[in-house]
């Protein structure tokens, strides 16, 4: 199983790379890819298609991981980075950051200038880790469990979701294209300063899987028969939150909210996996960055030019493919 989803990794990102709106010839694509190729050429695939794909491939890890560990220690199949008010936190800051013009002063200068639109990602970022803290304090105040966890994120996610739309409403007529076409989650335009943004949550966050991989095991059962294996329970949940909401917050911030894919890698991964825990943890990292990686690929080449935002293609095909995953498992 393990080398024929490497065979279909390899060949998606092949596929990125080959196809696109614009028709270059593959002996082109190729020279290209060993160091030769014409300027045109050279832009397309080493400025173009090559960052969004390595974007795409980081930002689907973060997703389906980020939806992983919240469902398995919430232990809610339903659990995605929404569930933590992460993406509704990233979406109010990105639309407030929008909406109300940024200025600062430029040094030894009284004129004002207006922040660029590249800080948008830090803006995500920020809004999703601050809207994750606030409900793990108030789960927190309230005994943290699973429960109680998602009834803080569904409560806080819902009033920062009516606090952007209402903020769009009023007051977004002048950016409102910027905004929804971040709100549907795309690869639009993203460059190679979009993945290097992203690089450091994935190593950092991989890096603490052998870490969290035996805590992440019990903590699938409830809270006594964890700690009767003698796990610090509350400690080891508080660690898994932080990198869930680590991974799916800088996501969020780089390419918008793309839905379904925090929701549906993991059963998948499961699906495929079985009872292998360790497995469906590496599946769902690959599965994450294929699904992406295709889900991409379809909004190109079937929207040419006008381009179909990634989240809408997810969106469409995620949705037959979970009925079809809850008719195999119920």
């Amino acid at each position: 199983m393990i080398a024929a989803l490497a065979a279909l990794a390899l060949l998606s990102l092949a596929a990125a790379i080959f196809l696109g709106v614009a028709d270059i010839p593959m002996g082109d694509v190729a020279a290209v890819l060993t160091g030769a190729g014409s300027a045109e050429a050279r832009l397309i695939i080493l400025d173009i298609r090559l960052p969004r794909i390595a974007t795409g491939i980081l930002a689907g890890i973060h997703f389906s991981l980020a939806g992983y560990l919240l469902q398995t220690i919430t232990r809610n199949p339903l659990a995605d980075p929404s569930l933590m008010g992460v993406s509704q936190g990233a979406t109010l800051s990105v639309t407030i950051f929008l909406l109300f013009t940024v200025y600062i002063f430029e040094p030894g200068s009284n004129t004002l200038a207006e922040l660029p639109v590249a800080w948008l990602p830090a803006a995500g970022l920020a809004g999703g880790l601050l809207a994750g803290g606030v409900i793990y304090l108030l789960a927190f105040r309230l005994g943290l469990s699973a429960l109680r966890i998602t009834l803080c994120g569904v409560a806080v996610g819902a009033v920062l979701h009516a606090v952007a739309i209402g903020l769009i409403a009023g007051w977004g007529s002048a950016r409102i294209e910027i905004i929804l076409e971040w709100l549907s989650g795309s690869l639009y335009a993203r460059s190679w300063d979009h993945a290097l943004f992203l690089l450091p949550f994935t190593i950092a966050c991989l890096a603490m899987l052998p870490v969290i991989h035996r805590p992440l095991m019990l903590l699938q059962f409830d809270a006594p028969v964890a700690r009767s294996f003698g796990l610090g329970y509350r400690r080891q949940f508080s660690i898994v939150l932080i990198v869930s909401c680590a991974l799916a917050a800088s996501a969020v911030g780089a390419v918008g909210p793309i839905v379904f894919v925090g929701l549906i890698v993991p059963h998948l991964a499961r699906f495929l996996a079985g009872r292998n825990f360790r497995l469906s943890l590496v599946l769902t990292i690959v599965l994450g960055a294929v699904i992406v990686t295709l889900g991409d690929l379809i909004g190109r080449l079937l929207g040419q030019a006008e381009e179909i935002p990634i989240g809408v293609v997810t969106a469409v095909f995620g949705v037959p493919l979970l009925l079809a995953l809850l008719r195999k498992t119920m």
